[in-house]
């Protein structure tokens, strides 16, 4: 064993001497910054990416893949599907039936009592629900039927189970006659 004369720590990739201002911490090992490098596909990788697994660092795909749940869509991340099995990494896959994620069978198939979106009809789920007059809607579908406009709980007007901007809703809904319809209640009295 070689004597550490410069007091520096060794690298968990390449045992060499790990100085301060090269240095990257990760569960009590140090490593180059330029060794911080998933085992498999060589990613350059930093305290949000790192997944440790004994002595060997990899990036958290290729850590899934390697060390994960096995089946279809694991591994791979926020709610992606892949069909690499992890065969490059020395993972033997049984066949048989695919493994659905429990998430993306959720999403895929309506939910019994699920809202519907008076707009487009579609199932509304908790992540992109707006409420407004007594419904619920898809955030993308809360707009005025009559301009497009987007709404919010506390811009909207409400007439026959359709929603409007507060502007629109005066215009066609709003008292008849003359100095009627010009904005937010305002009145104009001609002498």
């Amino acid at each position: 064993r070689m004597p550490n004369w410069g007091g520096g720590k060794k690298c968990g990739v390449c045992q060499k001497a790990v100085y301060f201002a090269e240095e990257v911490q990760c569960e009590g090992n140090s490593f180059h910054k330029s060794c911080f490098l998933c085992m498999v596909c060589k990613k350059n990788l930093d305290s949000t990416t790192v997944a440790v697994h004994g002595e060997e660092i990899y990036c958290k795909s290729c850590y899934g893949k390697k060390y994960g749940p096995k089946g279809y869509g694991y591994g791979q991340g926020a709610g992606t599907l892949s069909t690499d099995k992890g065969e490059s990494l020395g993972i033997k896959y049984e066949e048989g039936q695919p493994h659905r994620p429990p998430s993306a069978a959720r999403m895929s198939q309506p939910v019994a009592g699920a809202d519907r979106c008076p707009r487009c009809g579609q199932a509304v789920y908790a992540a992109e629900k707006v409420i407004g007059a007594g419904k619920s809607w898809h955030k993308s579908c809360f707009r005025c039927a009559k301009c497009g406009k987007s709404l919010e709980s506390t811009t909207l007007a409400d007439k026959d189970g359709e929603i409007y901007c507060k502007g629109c809703y005066a215009k066609n809904f709003g008292p008849k006659g003359f100095g009627f319809g010009q904005g937010a209640g305002a009145l104009i009295h001609s002498q």
